[in-house]
């Protein structure tokens, strides 16, 4: 692994510096401080791009409109709601998502860490954030044409499967640049800050969404699934106006390194060679180990929400309203939880913040389950303690790795952090899968959710924390 540019720079107490070990990018900025334009700019993306999580891939377009009655063939919908043939045809919408979400995870696991890589090596992160969110809006603008028939239910899964590696490919260099806006001392909380801002805009989202539904649509036909489709072109429209900030105020993290320019299929020579090195490296294989432990349980926090408004209508009944307003309550715990776990992950560390996180939501994933029975006061407590934690446990992620990844690799390192999870990912979409097809009761995907939190759990225990390393 040869070192970077900046390889000259004073190293941190410490820290390696030599040709084999690269200095840890986010310390060379050692406590300067960095402009809330900048901060706010950057914080911003999260809030542009959430909408398409919140309002089309968990609350509304999915749950109330892809995976509903609308996409089922007439001789299906026309069956009472409560017999095997509609659950099972139903449940077979909700498993059809999530073979869409498992062929995203593996286009995921092919680009991105090669085009993080290629980020780092040209110092064009800003450019490959803009194609990444540029291709996003265009998938949501596409869901347009996915009008309620069962020949167009599979258009749907393809426009919002591409929207989710888009997304990704755009969140590994946004999550890149914030090692070059932040310190050792604020990374957490400028981490926590972003997640947060994502969850608040969320709650804004869906509060425009209740307010369109409550007034009736302002007199528009609900025919053809007008309502459903001119949301996702608003989320659209939404994520153009919000994202522009980052590319005005926010810069680049690295100026790039030339000597590690080769050409695409060359480029994964080169990623393995650097995988190999983080791994033999005493200083980096901390982060080596982090991918892996990250990789399972980030799957089960992308699984809860990719499942959890489907478990709402599917097992619960929640009708539009209710899952409107649980969306909006879900994302305004998750925002405050993840601003405020940001602050105590500068103080307490960032692997403190993951584990405890993840039990809570162990425990409110199987009390859910469990007590299926008790009615929609069983999902409208664990729901939220769930989204009270998984906010938290992805903001402490990005902080643990912004932690220990070496200067110069920023887009390389996060691009692997978005492959070792989609490598994964799998296990959630898989498990959610394979039990529901089983048993024909979309209730027993919970605990496909639930056993990747504890596998995920149960790998992070051993990992050296950023300070221990």
């Amino acid at each position: 692994m040869s070192a970077p540019e900046n390889s000259a720079a004073p190293t941190p107490e410490g820290t390696a510096n030599s040709g084999a070990v690269a200095v840890i990018g986010l310390e060379l900025r050692g406590e300067t401080p960095t402009p809330k334009k900048q901060v706010y700019s950057w914080a911003l993306w999260d809030w542009a791009t959430q909408p398409f999580n919140t309002v089309i891939l968990t609350f509304i377009f999915t749950a109330l409109y892809l995976t509903t009655d609308a996409f089922l063939p007439p001789e299906i919908a026309a069956l009472d709601p409560d017999s095997g043939a509609y659950k099972a045809a139903e449940a077979g919408l909700a498993s059809g998502l999530g073979l869409g979400s498992t062929i995203a995870a593996l286009a995921i696991l092919v680009l991105a860490p090669v085009l993080g890589q290629r980020a780092d090596a040209a110092g064009r992160q800003k450019l490959w954030l803009g194609i990444g969110t540029g291709a996003l809006i265009l998938c949501m603008f596409g869901l347009w044409f996915v009008e309620p028939a069962p020949a167009l239910f599979w258009v749907g899964v393809a426009l919002i499967s591409a929207g989710s590696v888009f997304g990704e490919i755009a969140a590994v260099n946004s999550n890149a640049m914030l090692i070059g806006i932040a310190n050792p001392k604020t990374v957490g909380k400028i981490s926590g800050l972003g997640w947060g801002f994502g969850y608040i805009g969320g709650v804004v989202a869906l509060v425009i969404v209740i307010v369109f539904y409550a007034m009736d649509w302002f007199g528009l036909s609900d025919e053809g699934g007008l309502p459903f489709r001119l949301i996702a072109v608003g989320c659209a429209v939404w994520a153009i106006i919000f994202s522009i900030p980052i590319f005005l105020n926010v810069p680049e993290p690295s100026l790039g390194r030339p000597e590690r320019r080769v050409g695409f299929f060359r480029s994964y020579v080169l990623l393995t060679k650097d995988v190999i090195s983080l791994y033999r490296s005493p200083e980096t294989r901390p982060t080596f180990w982090f991918l892996l432990a990250s990789a399972v349980f980030r799957d089960g926090l992308g699984g809860i929400f990719a499942f959890g408004a489907i478990i709402a209508g599917q097992v619960f009944g929640f009708k539009f309203l209710e899952l409107a307003i649980f969306g909006i309550a879900a994302n305004l715990i998750a925002g405050l939880s993840t601003i405020l776990a940001g602050r105590l992950d500068d103080r307490f560390g960032p692997k403190r913040i993951i584990l405890a996180a993840l039990g809570a939501m162990i425990l409110a994933g199987l009390a859910v389950f469990l007590l299926v029975d008790a009615g929609t006061v069983v999902f409208w407590i664990g729901g939220l303690l769930l989204c009270a934690f998984v906010g938290p446990a992805q903001a402490a992620s990005r902080s643990f790795l912004a932690r220990v990844t070496p200067a110069g690799r920023e887009g390389e390192i996060f691009g692997l952090y978005a492959t070792t999870g989609r490598a994964a990912s799998w296990m959630a979409s898989g498990a959610w899968t394979l039990l529901i097809v089983l048993t024909s009761a979309t209730a027993f995907g919970i605990l496909g959710i639930v056993l990747v939190l504890l596998i995920g759990f149960l790998l992070l225990l051993p990992v050296k924390a950023p300070q221990e390393a």
